[in-house]
């Protein structure tokens, strides 16, 4: 099977996903980042009342016609605290900011616009144009009106208004449940003693972090030896959790104990490509358990993390109802780059902001797959095209943020 270009494999992993359609219904405050499944109402107006934009003298236009008027304060209204009485004409009410407007005033005049005199009366000291410094009742929205809509992302200001249309719950879609399983004989959780030929079992914490952080559900599902029958026992149990996507860790090369193809091609795995043209990341596997998506992520550690970036993110969150987010970032080579071959490599790198704001690509000296540390110190990956010319230094290229660059 020739290698598939790394475009290709993602449209084609894209294109068989379908957004989850189940619902439900969370409080507010766990719902920063969900997506609506459906319109969301204002179930009042808002406000609810006229009411003072600033701190000042709810006054009768009329009244403050002319620079010098004098009028009597006749009580305060707050916010919370509307000012009950009456006020005849040359009156004015003390009124403080989200107060609701006493039923006779047609302005706020400012209270640095008002000179307080000994005996407790006022004196304008500013033309205040009519009908200035009120919110109108409704100004905002009124009862009934759709404010939000489904598919709308739920951030802090769809939130605060949500709230304020007095909504306590709302109808979003489930986040993708993502079943995760090492594989290996080899591996062992972390803090526990490894035996002579075994080691940490790592992918499952950042492949897992990277599918949380772009809306999945996570079920880890542990790790699984190199055994046919039980590693076709986990897949069952895996499929039968109601999930959306099957991630494995391992096993998805050519070697006698890389056993999740033939295992999933038992469990009935509909196998849609494998081995793709990238470096780290080539044995990457794609299929489909009936409804279920299944990615084989590769065993090394930085090729499962390369590969869950490109991969597995953009489909968390086409799952999730989300806008793809786009890492890619124009940059300059910080030093010379070498030439390559006929796959798109993924060199890990440094990555700084020079003083003119533009992004510098250094990249790390030593890039095997298994070495995770040189992963947790790069801020991007230098994307380098198939067959790309060696570069200069200065010289335009493509990066892959993972995270904030260094200024």
């Amino acid at each position: 099977m020739a290698l598939l270009p790394v475009a290709d494999a993602l449209e084609r992993l894209l294109s068989a996903a379908k957004p989850v359609r189940r619902v439900e219904t969370v409080a507010l405050h766990e719902a920063e980042g969900r997506v609506l499944a459906e319109d969301v109402a204002a179930r009042l107006t808002q406000p609810p009342f006229d009411n003072s934009a600033m701190d000042g003298y709810a006054v009768r236009h009329a009244d403050i016609a002319e620079r010098g008027a004098i009028l009597t304060v006749a009580g305060t209204s707050a916010a919370g605290h509307a000012f009950m009485g009456t006020a005849g004409r040359g009156e004015a009410v003390r009124i403080f900011t989200g107060a609701p407007l006493p039923a006779f005033a047609d302005t706020v005049l400012l209270q640095e616009d008002a000179e307080v005199l000994e005996d407790g009366r006022i004196r304008t000291t500013f033309l205040t144009p009519k009908g200035r410094h009120i919110r109108p009742r409704g100004q905002d929205f009124s009862e009934g009106d759709v404010v939000l809509k489904a598919g709308d992302v739920l951030d802090a200001g769809r939130l605060t208004v949500a709230a304020a249309m007095n909504h306590a719950h709302l109808a979003v879609y489930a986040r993708p449940r993502i079943a995760v399983l090492a594989t290996g004989d080899e591996l062992v959780p972390p803090g526990t003693p490894p035996g002579a030929s075994q080691i940490i079992a790592s992918n499952t914490y950042g492949v897992s972090a990277i599918a949380r952080a772009a809306g999945a559900e996570i079920i880890d599902l542990g790790i699984v030896g190199d055994d046919k029958q039980a590693l076709l026992a986990a897949v069952r149990k895996a499929l039968a959790q109601d999930i959306d996507v099957l991630v494995t860790l391992g096993g998805a090369s050519v070697g006698d104990f890389d056993l999740v193809q033939p295992v999933l091609g038992e469990a009935g795995m509909e196998l849609d490509f494998w081995r793709i043209a990238m470096r780290p990341g080539k044995p990457l596997m794609v299929g489909r358990l009936g409804p279920v998506q299944f990615v084989g992520l590769p065993g090394n550690p930085v090729s499962s993390l390369v590969c869950a970036h490109l991969f597995l993110e953009p489909l968390v969150r086409r799952l999730a109802h989300l806008p793809p987010k786009n890492r890619l970032r124009q940059a300059v080579a910080a030093v010379p780059l070498k030439e390559n071959d006929h796959r798109q490599d993924y060199v890990r790198a440094r990555i700084a902001l020079d003083p003119a704001g533009n992004l510098t690509v250094t990249p790390f000296d030593k890039q095997d797959s298994s070495m995770m540390q040189v992963f947790a110190k790069a801020e991007g990956l230098l994307v380098r095209p198939p067959n790309a010319p060696a570069a200069s230094a200065g010289a335009p290229c493509t990066v892959l943020l993972l995270r904030d660059p260094a200024a």
